[in-house]
């Protein structure tokens, strides 16, 4: 299942989200989008199962990192 991150701090880079959800289950993928070597401030991750995927957006999203509330849902089509 396909994740999107957004208002990241910005020195967050694809491992540190990694590292992250990777406290619910197994990321298979993770990538923070970037402009000319800068991070945007969000991202995607795959998790290996949608009920990873689901206890990570239930227990992640609203969470406070460097005094920024993350934003953490399924990705859709607009997200890509």
């Amino acid at each position: 299942m396909k994740i999107f991150v957004a208002n990241l701090p910005y020195h967050i880079k694809d491992t540190g989200l990694m590292q992250l959800f990777g406290l619910f289950g197994a990321v298979l993928s993770a990538r923070i989008i970037t402009q000319n070597g800068r991070s945007k401030g969000f991202g995607f991750l795959e998790m290996d199962t949608a009920q990873h995927a689901e206890l990570a957006i239930q227990q992640l999203d609203g969470v406070v990192i460097d005094d920024r509330h993350i934003i953490v849902r399924p990705a859709d089509a607009q997200d890509l």
